[in-house]
């Protein structure tokens, strides 16, 4: 009888324990483990948007405000909004978002020192987002020199990027550019790139080129560039002002070595007054006698 008693003191007490664990929430006992961050992803989608509609995603930091619209992560590689387009009149940032199309006018007057006629380019460039984080430009140039000048389409040029890996998983996002460019009355050029970019801290963005280009004909000119900017939003999505720097040299095969040098700095500002469109401007001085005494950059982009 006292093991009868005993075994059946015991199922009471357990039942009573069972019913008191019921009842704590655990919620009430849980330690605290709220995230540093949290990541807001948008809901998948079935077709292919241009980059001003698509939802993008959001991290934000526990305690400080949600991040620029700007800056949330759209497409296959998972790169801020403000990479899709164009950020600067020089340098180059990545590639744009697979699918997306964009065409961009540009008009680029040259004025030159010691009463020379200045120049004025046009470029009317195409650009496809592809697979695989590669992108393909295509570009059709005309020239003219001086106000009695004639205006001629004299340059076509074919633009090919890769982007390394998906943005912020190598530093400065790194990408490659090969160009291929045939001028009318002139030897053929190829050019390539590294292309650099990335954020300093929200709203404040930076790019960085390597460049070298090489004549393939004539004098086989070789010229070398360094490209750098450096943008601040001023209203999100729609107004930025920052500043540029292009360091080229050029030699020739008869003279290695003994270069002829441009520097150039400048503002630049980037408008966007609809969504899909953006209005880009750089107004660069020259330094040096052997520097044009001004450069301009106006380009006009449109994304399908």
């Amino acid at each position: 009888m006292n093991l009868w008693r005993a075994l059946a003191g015991l199922c009471v007490a357990a039942a009573s324990s069972g019913t008191a664990l019921a009842q704590i929430n655990p919620a009430d006992t849980a330690v605290s483990t709220a995230p540093a961050s949290e990541t807001s992803t948008p809901p998948a989608q079935t077709e292919h948007l241009p980059s001003w509609q698509v939802i993008g995603e959001t991290v934000t930091v526990v305690g400080s405000e949600p991040p620029p619209r700007e800056e949330q992560l759209i497409g296959k590689y998972r790169q801020p909004r403000w990479t899709a387009r164009r950020r600067f009149g020089e340098t180059r940032v990545y590639v744009i978002p697979q699918g997306d199309v964009e065409f961009e006018y540009w008009l680029v007057p040259k004025l030159k020192r010691d009463g020379e006629p200045r120049e004025i380019q046009q470029q009317f460039e195409m650009e496809f987002g592809l697979p695989h984080r590669f992108q393909l430009d295509l570009y059709l140039v005309t020239n003219k020199t001086g106000s009695d000048g004639e205006l001629e389409l004299d340059e076509t040029k074919v633009e090919l990027r890769y982007a390394l890996a998906d943005w912020g998983k190598l530093w400065g996002n790194p990408a490659l550019y090969l160009e291929w460019k045939q001028v009318t009355e002139g030897a053929d050029h190829v050019e390539g790139k590294l292309l650099l970019g990335g954020e300093v801290r929200p709203r404040l963005h930076w790019g960085a080129n390597l460049v070298f280009e090489h004549e393939m004909g004539g004098e086989q000119t070789n010229a070398y560039e360094l490209t750098l900017g450096l943008s601040r939003t001023v209203r999100d999505d729609v107004f930025s002002v920052g500043g540029e720097v292009k360091l080229a040299w050029e030699d020739v095969k008869g003279s290695r070595g003994d270069f002829s040098e441009e520097r150039l700095i400048g503002p630049s500002f980037q408008f966007r007054p609809l969504p899909q469109m953006h209005v880009d401007l750089a107004a660069l001085a020259g330094i040096g006698d052997e520097s044009p005494r001004a450069k301009g950059i106006f380009i006009v982009g449109w994304e399908f």
